[in-house]
This record gives structure tokens, C-alpha cells and sequence, in this order.
């Protein structure tokens, strides 16, 4: 092996923070470098400095032996640096072909695009993830899951020879993960050093062969993943030690009154009806594969989404939803799966994010807003400068739990959680786990969507099987991950 990328004693301001204060990595060709930190560490800006996406202010990056200062993504590009960034950087109304070759369009006699390849050419980069998806309409109308596959083939079109994934195991399903892996598997035996960001611990046990851990801007140490410990990793990640990853599974009475209940959901007049009811102090899990529907079910039943028909009670009353304020207005709130397009205003500040909710109320008194909010930023440790920084400049997890703190905020008795910690680190996941478990003790009912297999065994009192719009099966808390995976996909047992 030889090092094809060294960073050194790498700085980055921003006004008001210095989200980079002493960086330092090595990169080895034909090695995967996992990079480990809590959300607002630096890992995310750090990628971004390496890419030409920011300027770094002070320090070296040395790529192949030559010192680099890249002034946009395209110089490092040129240099066979490629990045999957933690929030997708597809354009909407472009297909997936189109977004693929973005900027690197293939032309033909010089002047033309050679359209038929970049077709043959992104249908090949598919089916080397194993993905089948139209590639001829708009991303924007493909799953989360999807338009990650489509930012995967992205990355890899070019010539690559170091490639950096942000996060790109957030959205996916275990077997799509092993997907992705079997690729960097590929990649690797090619030559391509690779930098690999995630919260997963047990993916970088699976996956990495040396790992960097970020902390407040500082790279603390880089080691061979074979020498350490999950519980040393943890320690040097968060500065503490945690407790259990989930907390202890509660004796939940399953004989509790139903606080929701769907009945005959059709999302179109050819889907089978969904029937099924939440109790009360319970948490709901809801599983399925990538394109099983299970978004597309809750948000149909908070009017985001349109569906066919259906009947909903709440505390055995009917109601009828329409948009999602009637939803609110009942006392049933969304954290939504895609947080960026779905969940805030960027621009807007922490405080006003959290506050939305309190849009509608005739009298807002800026006083209890101010404090709320500050309340919120301590409750979930938001790491931010202040609450009227713009949400956009925080980082992904960090964002992730303004969301939650909004519906913390309201009096909402019945939440839905999409996909509650994706992008959240393992010290932050810890708090929403508890935080979650305390919402529930208190009275109040969630609906939890997670590809995290793990995470629904280890959260949910129930748990609800999706596939193909359909109720697979329903199982308790205590279901095996085999009984889960096989409904999953279609088995029985």
C-alpha cells in the first residue's frame, strides 16, 4: 500500500465558529478509512474541505505526493476525488441519467450528447449496485432510498480513486447495505482508497480497515480498526461512556385502549386495504424494504400524501384529515423522512423552526418562544451558537433534533417518527431513544418508521410489516430479526 491523501493540521472558520481547529489523516490506496464523530464534530466540513467546496484556511492536503488547493469540486474531480455528500445534491426535476452525468455529460463528434450511452452506461452502474429503477423519470419521484443509489452511481462514474461516502447507509435496508458494501468490497480490490462516514458502529467493524475519530474539530486518533473496541470508540467519540444502546424493553399492556385506529386505507383503488390501531403509551414499529410503501402510508394518513379512501379514529371518534394541519389539529405530528426538503425552512433560524408550530395561534408571545426554545436546544443538546443561528448552518443530526423539538414543543399526543435518527450519532441517538421512551411513559403514542432493523426490535412494542402497501404481518416487540426480514420479503413462516 502506499498513501495516495494526507490532511495536516487542517483549520476552517465560519463566523461565529471554528468548525475545524487540528485535523490530521492518512489515506492508503486499496484501504477504507472510517471516520467517526458526533453530529457538529467537523466530519461532514472536513469532506467538504477536501472537495473544493470550501476553502481550507489553514494546512495541507497532499494528494498522490503533490500538494493540493482545490478551488471548486470540479478541481478535485480532475484528481479522482469523488464524494457522496450526507444530503443529496440531485436536482429534482432531472432524471437519474441526467443527474449522474451532471457536469461530465458524454458528447459525441464533440458537440452532441451521446444521450443512448449515458443511458447504457448508468443502467450498467445500477446493476452493479443491484438496483432496478426507472432511470428516465424525475428523481424527485423515486424513494429517499433510490435517489441515494442514484448519488452512489454519481460518484462512481468517473474515473475514482478516492471516494468518500457521507452517511450513504441512512436510508437503506440491511440487504442494500451489504449491496453498497460488496461494491467498496470491489472498489478496494481496484486500488481506490476510500473514506467512509457513519454512525453505525457495527458497519465499520464490517466494512473499515483503519478509523479516525473526530471530536469539536480535533482528530483524537486514528487506529486499525482490528485494535480497538466498540466501547473505546465510543468513549473517544462522545468524551463519555454510554449506558445500553436502547433502553430496557417495558412490560407494555397490550390490552390498552387505541388512541388511533386506520381502517380500509387504500392508497389507490387497486391497493388491498391497511387496517391497524396504536395504543396508547406505545411505540409502533413500522418495517419494510425500500419501495414497501410504509412512507407513503403515514404520510397519506396525515393528508401529505393523497389516498383512495379511508377511515380514521382517534380515541374512537372519527376524523377526517385532509392536509397535514388538519392532522395537527387533531393532535398527530410528523417528523418526516427527508428533513432538508420536508422538515425546516434552511434559512430560518433554530428558533423559528421550532416554533412553527405555533404559527397559526392568534397571540405569540416572543418571550415563551425565546425560552421554549432554548429549553429544546438544551433538552436534546443541540449544538449550536445560538438559538437565532440559521438552521442550514447546523449539521445534519443537529437538525434532525430541531425537528423533534418542534413537536416537543406542541401538545400533540400522537407523533409519527420517520426514520427518527438518521444522520444522528450514537451519543445523540442514545438521548432521542430515552427521550422517546419518556414521551411514551408520559401518555403520549408514536408511529416509528425505521430501515434499522435493530432499532425497531430494540424500541418497539409492536411491530408492523410493509411490502408492497400491504400489512405483511403484525408481531410483537419481542419478534426475532428472522421473523421480521422474512415477512419482509415476501416469505412466511
Amino acid at each position: 500500500m502506499s498513501v495516495i491523501l494526507e490532511m495536516k493540521n487542517i483549520e476552517k472558520s465560519f463566523p461565529g465558529v471554528k468548525a475545524l481547529k487540528d485535523i490530521n489523516l492518512t489515506l492508503n490506496n486499496g484501504e477504507i478509512l472510517a471516520i467517526l464523530g458526533e453530529n457538529g464534530a467537523g466530519k461532514s466540513t472536513l469532506m467538504k474541505v477536501l472537495t473544493g467546496v470550501y476553502k481550507v484556511d489553514k494546512g495541507n492536503i497532499i494528494v498522490f505526493g503533490k500538494e493540493e488547493k482545490f478551488q471548486n469540486y470540479k478541481d478535485a474531480q480532475k484528481k479522482g476525488i469523488s464524494i457522496i455528500f450526507q444530503e443529496l445534491s440531485l436536482i429534482p426535476y432531472f432524471n437519474a441519467w441526467e443527474n449522474i452525468f451532471l457536469g461530465n455529460e458524454l458528447l459525441k463528434l464533440k458537440k452532441f450528447l451521446d444521450i443512448k450511452k449515458m443511458k447504457e452506461i448508468a443502467l450498467e452502474l445500477m446493476e452493479i449496485l443491484g438496483v432496478k429503477l426507472d432511470i428516465d423519470i424525475p428523481v424527485e419521484q423515486l424513494s429517499i432510498a433510490e435517489q441515494q443509489f442514484v448519488e452512489i452511481a454519481k460518484a462512481i462514474s468517473i474515473d475514482v480513486k478516492i471516494l468518500i461516502l457521507d452517511e450513504p447507509t441512512s436510508t437503506l435496508t440491511p440487504m442494500e447495505v451489504n449491496k453498497l458494501f460488496d461494491v467498496m468490497r470491489e472498489l478496494k480490490s481496484h486500488g481506490v482508497g476510500m473514506i467512509f462516514i457513519s454512525h453505525h458502529l457495527d458497519e465499520l467493524f464490517k466494512i473499515a480497515d483503519n478509523v479516525l475519530v473526530i471530536r469539536d474539530g480535533i482528530s483524537i486518533e486514528q487506529n486499525p480498526i482490528k485494535d480497538i473496541t466498540v466501547e473505546k470508540l465510543v468513549e473517544q467519540v462522545c468524551g463519555r461512556s454510554l449506558g445500553l444502546k436502547f433502553p430496557p424493553k417495558r412490560n407494555f399492556n397490550d390490552n390498552k385502549e387505541n388512541v388511533l385506529s386506520i381502517k380500509n386505507l387504500m392508497l389507490n383503488n387497486k391497493s388491498k386495504p391497511i387496517n391497524f390501531d396504536l395504543k396508547k403509551g406505545e411505540i409502533l414499529g413500522i418495517f419494510g424494504l425500500v419501495g414497501s410503501g410504509r412512507t407513503e402510508i403515514m404520510r397519506s394518513i396525515i393528508g401529505a400524501d393523497s389516498k383512495y379512501k379511508s377511515e380514521i379514529y382517534k380515541n374512537g371518534k372519527k376524523i377526517n384529515i385532509k392536509e397535514p394541519f388538519d392532522a395537527y389539529h387533531y393532535g398527530i405530528g410528523l417528523l418526516p423522512e427527508d428533513r432538508k426538503t420536508q422538515g425546516l425552512i434552511l434559512p430560518f433560524s433554530v428558533e423559528d423552526n421550532i416554533s412553527l408550530n405555533n404559527i397559526k395561534k392568534e397571540i405569540l408571545s416572543f418571550k415563551e418562544i425565546k425560552t421554549n426554545s432554548k429549553f429544546q436546544v438544551s433538552k436534546l443538546s443541540i449544538k449550536t451558537p445560538d438559538i437565532e443561528t440559521p438552521v442550514v448552518n447546523l449539521s445534519g443530526g443537529n437538525q434532525q433534533k430541531v425537528i423533534i423539538s418542534r413537536w416537543l414543543s406542541t401538545n400533540c399526543d400522537i407523533l409519527i417518527f420517520d426514520e427518527p435518527t438518521r444522520g444522528i450519532d450514537v451519543g445523540a441517538k442514545d438521548e432521542i431513544y430515552k427521550i422517546m421512551n419518556e414521551l411514551v411513559e408520559e401518555g403520549k403514542s408514536i408511529i416509528m418508521i425505521s430501515s434499522e432493523l435493530e432499532e425497531i426490535l430494540g424500541l418497539s412494542d409492536r411491530i408492523i410489516v410493509i411490502r408492497q402497501n400491504e400489512i405483511q404481518a403484525e408481531l410483537s416487540g419481542n419478534a426475532s430479526e428472522k421473523e421480521v426480514m422474512t415477512y419482509a420479503v415476501g416469505g412466511n413462516l
